[in-house]
């Protein structure tokens, strides 16, 4: 294997389109938010709650500026976003 092949094998897995769209929408807003809830960040985003939640543990895995934490549960998950 070359070492551009190892390269490649051991780089970190893209983000989905979702999960961009979803980043995209808490870099916009976590400096003047901390808390969103899976039912908001979908209404903006037309997605569903379900959708946000399955997507948001691959953004906490990513290597982005924002640390992305699962906070409560209550009438939908929220999340804790800080930069």
């Amino acid at each position: 294997m070359s070492a551009a092949s190892q390269a490649q094998a051991v780089q970190a897995p893209t983000l989905t389109e979702k999960q961009e769209a979803i980043l995209g929408f808490l870099r916009e807003h976590a400096a003047t938010k901390t808390y969103f809830k899976s039912r908001a960040i979908g209404d903006e985003l037309g997605l569903s709650a379900k959708e946000v939640g399955t997507n948001m543990p691959a953004l906490q895995q990513a290597d982005i500026e924002l640390d992305v934490e699962k906070w409560g549960y209550s009438s939908s998950t929220t999340w804790k976003v800080t930069a």
